[in-house]
């Protein structure tokens, strides 16, 4: 296994850039997630990373090797699509092995690969079925299993797990976390669903645009995120924003017609700025009444409540569900500095 390095990687379609100029590391046996909302270029940066999509500018290294302007199949890597891409008229086994029988590996190693690789995967009483015989997330597991016993310096999962249920889907996600675990590889991920991400990675990077917009651990992003997009982006449910201005050193928020303290350095008075919370660190007080209660969600052991302010914007406030307000009540909100994060209104970068 290999660790991965992008410089000033570019891709250009035409006059039309949509990479611009990453610069990554990505260490031997890390497992690495590229999250973002759909357009923001991480499928293409993974393709890039896999061959299928030249590399307009910059360099890619897996390893010691230069692989920039290298064919795909001579880069060491296996790739897991959305799709599964498996021949319906071969067996489990011969799906796992085909790429090795058309290198004309022998046919004992190929035996002992895919059977290395059925252990893992615990595919051992599916090997003689057919694909049409097999759930989605068992033919998943035999396109894992496809890519792990062309035993690669790295393996890339462009979505896997997309066209799977949400049961399947988080049974999947443990899966392959304990591949990784188990195997120790070097692998990056590409996913639009923050969870995933959070749940999986060793390392996040986040992007948009073609932009990385950070990189961390999915704990120091979500902890100490760099702008309004990573804040917003990782943490389910999202953070919330509240408008507010500087006034007296202070900020005055305009949504709640309150002014709060501020433990960061403040732009000028007069300035906007942006004030983030997330739910679990908001408590509702049924005394206010500068908010309405919406609509509530009871999901079990917890509730979301959507409050709206009067200008019609959305808080989310994660609550106890056997909490009764009425839908339609009036109610405000507490929550504490050391909860509370400060953006910039116009750059919306993190205030420090």
């Amino acid at each position: 296994m290999s660790g991965v390095t992008l410089n000033n990687a570019v891709k250009k379609y035409g006059d039309t850039q949509v990479i611009h100029n990453v610069d990554l590391q990505i260490e031997e046996g890390e497992f690495c997630v590229f999250v973002g909302p759909s357009g923001c270029g991480k499928s293409t940066l993974l393709r890039m990373i896999a061959g299928l999509e030249e590399t307009s500018g910059g360099q890619i290294s897996i390893g010691a090797r230069d692989v920039t302007q290298m064919d795909a199949a001579d880069r060491g890597v296996a790739m897991v699509f959305q799709t599964y891409a498996l021949y319906p008229h071969m067996t489990v086994e011969e799906n796992m092995g085909f790429g090795l029988k058309m290198n004309k590996v022998p046919k004992a190693e190929i035996q002992k690969k895919v059977g290395e690789a059925s252990r893992i995967l615990k595919l051992d009483d599916y090997l003689k079925r057919k694909p049409k015989a097999l759930s989605g997330g068992q033919r998943q597991r035999v396109a894992i299993g496809r890519a792990i016993v062309r035993g690669p310096e790295v393996f890339l999962f462009d979505e896997p797990l997309s066209n799977l249920d949400a049961e399947l889907r988080v049974d999947m996600r443990v899966e392959i976390a304990r591949l990784h675990k188990e195997i120790g590889a070097t692998m990056i991920y590409v996913t639009h669903d923050q969870v995933e991400a959070m749940t999986l990675a060793d390392k996040i990077v986040v992007l948009r645009a073609g932009v990385i917009e950070q990189v961390g651990s999915p704990m120091e992003l979500y902890k100490n995120p760099d702008n309004r997009f990573v804040a917003g982006f990782i943490g389910s449910p999202s953070m919330n924003f509240l408008r507010g201005v500087v006034d007296g050193g202070k900020v005055r928020l305009t949504d709640l017609n309150r002014t709060i303290e501020a433990n960061v350095t403040l732009p000028a008075d007069g300035k906007p700025v942006l004030v983030g919370v997330r739910p679990q660190h908001i408590t509702i007080d049924e005394t206010g009444d500068d908010l309405t209660l919406d609509i509530r969600e009871r999901l079990g052991g917890v509730a979301y409540d959507y409050l709206l302010t009067e200008a019609g914007d959305k808080i989310t406030v994660e609550t106890d569900s056997d909490e009764e307000i009425a839908e339609g009540s009036k109610v405000s909100i507490e929550f504490a500095l050391e909860n509370t994060m400060f953006f910039d209104g116009e750059t919306e970068k993190r205030l420090r």
